[in-house]
């Protein structure tokens, strides 16, 4: 941990700012509590608005924070909460596009400098996806500054018209940075963990995220049929909850997949160091949190060469084609009958972990983005 410094100079009164979320992405609400956490203990008065399922879900209260509980919508009773929130702000940060949507109209006819992040790109298709351009437009318009989680974001922000589009630094929350990333007793753990899963005597691979179509879940169904001729035959964990789920489950059921749901679990950790693999079969997405814990705990990833996956894993994962299910299953037919491939990506996966931001460097990144926003505070 590097030395706390304050940003409550004498004669000045403490930097206020309003951190706005949608509350959706848990991607972006774990960074917004690991920041609460940092920007609190350097003296920065921070201020949550975000909906009160978050709060208690990430404690931003418990990090020091002020909360404002403001629903997910855009709607004038929203945006009048968030616009009286943010009266003393000295600068406004979302992360997120509907939570920058929110914090330009609440900022409508002020001076308020806004920092926006891309945490991820939003999906979707036909008209949907026409009027989620014109937000990004309007969004990054109105930035003063875009930090973007990838370069692909942060160029698609320039092409939007950002004025100002920066890489942003993003740490994994709490993730621990040496190669002893596993539980204290593995040789305890996994067995229970295994047989909880019903995967002892077989390979267990994990999959981590909410059940809706970018997932690729659709993908990872279709590479499962072709590990039933296994010996023995592999068991497919998804952790996760979503629309999809009822879709998913008759499918398992119909084809006879070796695949289980198990909803929501809050011991991933616990899950992924007895998994033999993690799987990530999404397409498109930014910085996925499981390749990032897959690596931290020496678990060889197989994911889609799509999104910010290969500038984030580099050459410590079995990257495939997007949507292509053969290529996938024959991907981790072959890691399963290589040990030694599965150590090298292991060893890797640590070397690469070893290079991303950490939590520290995140909120000093931030820091010096305020410190260039923001003018010396009069005492008050």
């Amino acid at each position: 941990m590097t030395p706390v410094s304050s940003h409550s100079p004498l004669g000045q009164s403490p930097l206020r700012t309003v951190q706005v979320l949608g509350g959706g992405h848990a991607g972006s609400s774990a960074h917004v509590r690991s920041l609460t956490s940092g920007l609190v203990a350097r003296g920065v008065r921070v201020t949550v608005c975000a909906p009160v399922e978050a709060d208690h879900t990430y404690d931003f209260t418990g990090a020091g924070a002020e909360h404002v509980h403001v629903p997910r919508s855009s709607d004038p009773a929203s945006v009048a909460v968030l616009r009286q929130a943010c009266t003393t702000a000295d600068l406004v940060h979302a992360h997120g596009l509907h939570a920058s949507f929110r914090a330009v109209l609440a900022l409508s006819g002020r001076r308020t400098p806004l920092i926006v992040t891309w945490h991820d790109r939003a999906h979707a298709e036909g008209a949907r996806a026409h009027f989620l351009r014109l937000l990004e437009r309007r969004v990054v318009k109105a930035a003063t500054v875009v930090l973007g989680t990838t370069s692909a974001l942060v160029d698609r922000a320039r092409r939007t018209g950002a004025r100002d589009a920066r890489l942003a630094a993003v740490a994994l929350p709490g993730a621990r940075r040496t190669p002893a990333a596993e539980p204290e007793d593995p040789d305890r753990l996994r067995p229970k963990v295994r047989a909880e899963l019903g995967s002892t005597g077989r390979p267990l691979l994990m999959a981590v995220g909410s059940l809706d179509r970018p997932r690729g879940y659709d993908t990872l169904l279709d590479a499962a049929r072709a590990w039933r001729r296994l010996d023995p035959v592999p068991l497919v964990v998804i952790a996760g909850e979503g629309p999809l789920r009822a879709a998913l489950q008759q499918r398992i059921e119909e084809e006879g997949l070796p695949v289980r749901l198990v909803g929501r679990r809050d011991d991933i950790a616990d899950l992924l160091a007895a998994a033999d693999l993690a799987l990530l079969p999404s397409s498109g997405e930014a910085r996925s949190v499981l390749a990032q814990e897959a690596l931290h705990a020496r678990v060889p990833l197989v994911a889609t060469d799509s999104g910010g996956i290969p500038e984030l894993v580099g050459d410590a994962a079995e990257l495939v084609p997007p949507g292509d299910a053969e290529a996938f299953a024959d991907a981790v037919v072959r890691l399963l009958g290589d040990p030694g491939r599965q150590e090298a990506l292991r060893d890797k996966g640590v070397r690469q972990a070893a290079t991303w931001p950490t939590e520290d460097e995140t909120v000093a990144q931030v820091l010096s983005v305020y410190d260039e926003l923001t003018q010396p505070r009069p005492f008050i």
